[in-house]
């Protein structure tokens, strides 16, 4: 990503000039501090009295609480690069953060406070965002960057649901939205790693990047998007044959799979932030494979939704942050001490708590406690290196 900003005024406040800085920094310490409440719920410790209960919290804080802060603070950021347009900041900025901070606040410890208010606070974050980043690609006419914004109020339909879910007393709301907000954050990580991918590793290795073959990116996107049609047919009450998902799953899976091996990932094993973005990739066929295999009854959904959420989306969503917060810092962009084994500790994390628990559930103790530890300390070795430079201005001057 192009690291300079056109905007010609940018605030005092550093932590205000790009929606990256704060969502960056307080979606990784509030994951942390999630994982921390969960690791305590798994050993007889109840931290919490969240709206909905902790199950229902842990499920829903970590797709709209954590992941939708990342998502969001990486798209209004990316935008301003698409469109030469400024991005949110400053006043506007703190005020999307501070919607997300009170939802997150409330959320954990109600007060007393009328459902629909908490409802409200929480499902107003992604619209908003939807709003200022639908508004920069229509004046640029950057149409093709238009996709994110429906993506966008598909993931908040499916908080909408999970909140239902709990208003209404339906566990079946609650289930199929927090699988609808996975899935989509999957297909952002597909959209924009199709992007990103190939083109970082073909700058580091200097060798040209590989052409895009146009009927496997119609394949690869077409699958991804009749899953999410599906499983949203799912979220209002259709029937939806198990085998018709599972079938468009593995097709999915398998044109994910030939996309990433033309990136030549192998050739990246000596860099981290590279190597980090494509295995994370690969958890995609994975996943998706592993729930295809589970709506045949083979075993629960929720270990191949762990293996996209765990092995997909958080180590993605780490390795991005690690690169785009060099990048727009004005950083040389290098892998910092540490992050490697943070990824690498993802990684295990995943595959404990998906394929390896599936093969032996008689250890699902071991996986969760491991799988939690994993987790805080990858996203601590995060917070350790970057919380300076995301609440400093750029290092070389620059608007940013």
């Amino acid at each position: 990503m192009n690291t300079a900003s056109p905007a010609p005024h940018q605030p005092r406040l550093p932590l205000a000039r790009l929606a990256f800085r704060p969502f960056f920094l307080l979606a990784s310490l509030f994951s942390v501090l999630a994982m921390v409440v969960w690791f305590a719920f798994w050993h007889g410790d109840i931290l919490l009295r969240p709206h909905g209960g902790l199950m229902w919290w842990h499920q829903h804080e970590m797709i709209f609480g954590f992941g939708a802060a990342v998502v969001v603070g990486f798209l209004l950021t990316a935008v301003q690069n698409w469109t030469g347009r400024p991005s949110l900041s400053g006043a506007p900025l703190l005020g999307l953060v501070a919607l997300w901070l009170a939802a997150r606040i409330t959320l954990a410890f109600p007060m007393g406070l009328p459902v629909w208010l908490l409802i409200a606070l929480d499902v107003a974050f992604l619209p908003l965002a939807a709003l200022v980043m639908g508004r920069l690609v229509v004046a640029a006419r950057l149409w093709r960057n238009l996709m994110f914004v429906p993506v966008l109020l598909l993931l908040a339909t499916a908080n909408l649901a999970m909140h239902l879910g709990v208003a209404q007393g339906k566990f079946a709301l609650i289930r199929e939205g927090g699988y609808l907000g996975v899935l989509l954050i999957a297909v952002l990580m597909v959209l924009l790693g199709g992007r990103v991918i190939p083109f970082f590793t073909s700058r580091k290795l200097g060798r040209p990047q590989p052409a895009a073959i146009p009927a496997l990116e119609r394949l690869t996107l077409g699958s991804l998007l009749a899953i999410v049609l599906l499983q949203l047919a799912v979220l209002l009450g259709a029937a939806v044959p198990p085998a018709l998902l599972a079938s468009v799953m593995l097709v999915a899976a398998a044109a994910s799979l030939v996309r990433l091996v033309r990136w030549e990932g192998h050739l990246t094993l000596r860099e981290p932030l590279l190597w980090g973005l494509h295995l994370s990739y690969a958890f995609v066929p994975v996943g998706l494979t592993m729930w295809a295999m589970a709506l045949l009854g083979v075993f629960r959904v929720e270990l191949a939704l762990h293996a996209l959420a765990i092995g997909g989306i958080g180590a993605m969503m780490l390795a991005m942050m690690a690169r785009v917060s060099l990048g727009h810092t004005g950083r040389e962009i290098r892998t910092l001490p540490g992050i490697g084994v943070g990824l690498a500790l993802i990684f295990a994390g995943a595959l404990l708590r998906s394929p390896i628990l599936a093969m032996f559930p008689q250890i699902t103790h071991w996986t969760y406690n491991l799988s939690i530890i994993f987790w805080c300390i990858a996203y601590l070795i995060f917070l350790f290196h970057y919380t300076l430079p995301l609440l400093s201005a750029r290092a070389d001057g620059q608007a940013g």
